[in-house]
């Protein structure tokens, strides 16, 4: 028993020594530390895309304090790091800064610069960039990136309420699309904002107004604009409609001449790229004399046969084909035929 007791002594009398060394090694180490002075810096940038609204000039300056304070031969015990990072981050322009000595004494500033995503104008007209936390930025006079640009924006309160703010998050979503898909970067002009809080956007190619709606399912909705593009105004043109509205579900409105247009002729246009029909687009006419076919279908219309048999003449000019709203049911392998479209009958002379 008394071997073992004294044992334990000994035992708990070297670790008692090993544990004073180190605090004294660490002590030591500090002071040493301390007494360093800071033998140079690197400052290092990330983030903001494509865009650089901030450089390594403009961090050393904050650093330096405008000139007041200089860095290098500095006592690393001069040095408030948690302090300098939090001024740093005063800037708008960063979005977080870590400051740090290495074992040689430098100094290593990792700056991360807040991403700008869109361009937003108020109904007073200021103008500011949010970031992806829909954060507002200051303009740069160093740069003006190219982002989408939305105007009418109603407050110029930074403090938004559930209304803006629910506004601002579809700002965002849209703007990050738009990002990604260079033929909408290249033909969304600006994005107006409604007094109801809806989106306009004029294109860059074309005199028509794109009416968005609000920003729910807007991926379906640039969907549908498009294969407006490619099976409507790639064979009309550019300007042949004045207003294209797209915030309805499975359809695309074309109007002619403004709002006051007659009644729309429907016009079923098949998605290519998904080989199935996924929009219903319908043209407004403002001059019932001069009306439009719609899309020539792949399919051949069946031509209804007069008493006598014969086929009838194709409508005159005056005329226009219609189809129904609704596409019938044909089962496979039925002999009927049905008519897919109805040409009128001519008028008797």
């Amino acid at each position: 028993m008394a071997k073992i007791a004294k044992k334990k002594i000994l035992l708990f009398l070297l670790w008692s020594v090993i544990g004073t060394v180190v605090v004294v090694l660490s002590v030591k180490a500090m002071s040493m530390q301390k007494e360093k002075t800071c033998s140079g810096y690197t400052i290092q940038i990330v983030g903001g895309g494509d865009h650089f609204f901030i450089d390594k000039n403009d961090v050393l300056t904050i650093l330096n304090n405008n000139g007041s304070k200089v860095i290098k031969g500095r006592s690393l015990k001069s040095f408030d790091l948690r302090a300098m990072e939090n001024q740093m981050e005063n800037n708008p322009w960063i979005r977080d800064a870590q400051l740090f000595f290495d074992n040689n004494g430098q100094l290593n500033v990792l700056i991360t610069e807040a991403e700008p995503i869109a361009r937003i104008f108020t109904v007073t007209g200021n103008s500011f960039y949010i970031d992806t936390a829909m954060k507002r930025l200051p303009l740069s006079a160093k740069l003006s990136a190219r982002l989408p640009v939305f105007t009418g924006f109603p407050t110029d309160k930074a403090r938004l309420n559930a209304t803006d703010s629910a506004l601002m998050a579809d700002i965002k979503g849209m703007s990050r699309f738009m990002q990604k898909e260079p033929l909408w970067m290249a033909q969304i002009a600006q994005v107006d904002i409604t007094p109801d809080r809806k989106f306009e956007m004029m294109p860059t190619i074309g005199s028509h107004v794109i009416e968005f709606g609000n920003g729910q399912d807007f991926e379906k909705k640039f969907r549908r604009l498009l294969i407006f593009y490619k099976d409507v105004l790639s064979k009309t043109g550019m300007d042949t409609y004045s207003r294209i509205n797209v915030q309805f579900d499975r359809q695309v409105i074309g109007v002619k001449g403004g709002r006051t247009a007659t009644a729309p002729i429907p016009l079923p246009v098949r998605d290519s790229s998904f080989s199935r029909t996924t929009s219903t687009l319908s043209a407004g006419r403002t001059n019932p004399a001069n009306t439009e076919k719609p899309p020539i279908d792949s399919r051949p219309a069946a031509i209804r046969k007069n008493q006598s048999g014969a086929k009838k003449n194709p409508p005159s000019k005056s005329q226009s084909y219609e189809t129904p709203t609704k596409q019938l049911n044909k089962k496979a392998g039925s002999t009927d035929t049905k008519p897919k479209a109805v040409m009128p009958k001519r008028n008797s002379h």
